[in-house]
């Protein structure tokens, strides 16, 4: 699968670069994300209370799904639909008449069609090249909008690959439809002194938004609803994360290799620090569709 012509209009990263971190291998995720194969920020509750990594991110699922209103949706999309557990819980729980995920993982699509649920489907595609046949009850994407603007573009330019991700999701939307949106952000930091080792080794052509972007490129497209800023929430994602992957350790090194673990353990532990110290931040935003855009 290569690059179209079109992809490059709206700047984001390239297959090639999606794979180089998220086909790392089904087998290696699995040691140390939770059953559902969730790779996103949790959402915990009460430190006191009794809870799992798999129940904390049971609860983001739930709280997207109830942001979108896909409560009985006829048809949901999953933009960046990893390895499928939205889309799972769209169609068991939910009573969702067709959940259907983008990604352009081979290793996650190959994941995804495993549930072999005619309710489910997958496409290897990006959000630009997906052409429905009819507009959606809803639209989810978790943590895929990093990826929507390369490194390196003016703030100009930055800002008119988001609003292309915003005008598609409103044309494959129905009218007062809800798009649930989750992305990492820019916080209080110096981009010019960040480090290059997230950016050149995990998540290669990707940049994150500032929420100022977000908001300007969603404007008379998307009316916010609802905005959570949760650091706390994916600081102790990453040390619950990181924790696991620890105890793994040497079966991920059988599965992965030796530099894949290093490569991974210094991520999730930069990461960590990022979020306590509020260099980026997690934003939950949902927005709903303006019908009648003002030009």
């Amino acid at each position: 699968m290569t690059l179209s012509a079109t992809q490059e209009a709206y700047n984001g990263a390239s297959v090639e670069a999606i794979r180089h971190h998220y086909d790392a291998g089904n087998d290696f995720y699995r040691l140390w994300l939770d059953p559902t194969l969730t790779y996103s920020c949790a959402i915990w509750g009460s430190e006191q209370a009794p809870q799992t990594l798999e129940s904390a991110q049971r609860r983001k699922v739930d709280f997207h799904i109830d942001q979108a209103r896909a409560r009985n949706a006829g048809s949901v999309l999953d933009i960046g639909c990893g390895w499928g557990g939205l889309l799972k819980r769209l169609v068991e729980t939910y009573n969702v008449g067709s959940a259907v995920g983008l990604t352009l993982s081979s290793a996650q699509a190959e994941w995804v069609r495993s549930f072999a649920d005619d309710r489910i489907s997958v496409r290897l595609e990006n959000w630009f090249d997906h052409h429905p046949d009819r507009p959606y009850d809803a639209i989810v994407s978790i943590e895929a909008f990093e990826a929507f603007a390369r490194p390196g573009l003016s703030p100009g330019e930055k800002i008119r690959a988001y609003r292309t991700f915003f005008t598609k999701c409103h044309g494959m939307l129905k009218p007062g439809g809800y798009l649930s949106l989750q992305t990492i952000a820019w916080g209080n930091t110096n981009r010019n002194r960040t480090s290059q080792f997230i950016e050149t080794q995990i998540f290669p052509e990707s940049d994150l938004p500032d929420l100022a972007e977000i908001a300007e490129a969603s404007e008379r497209l998307f009316e916010v609803v609802i905005l959570r800023n949760d650091c706390e929430d994916y600081e102790r994602t990453c040390r619950a994360w990181l924790s696991r992957l620890n105890a793994a350790r040497a079966q991920a090194a059988a599965s992965a290799g030796s530099e894949i673990v290093d490569r991974y353990t210094k991520y999730l532990k930069i990461a960590t620090i990022g979020f306590h110290l509020r260099r980026i931040q997690l934003l939950r935003i949902a927005l709903r569709r303006i019908d009648q855009p003002r030009s």
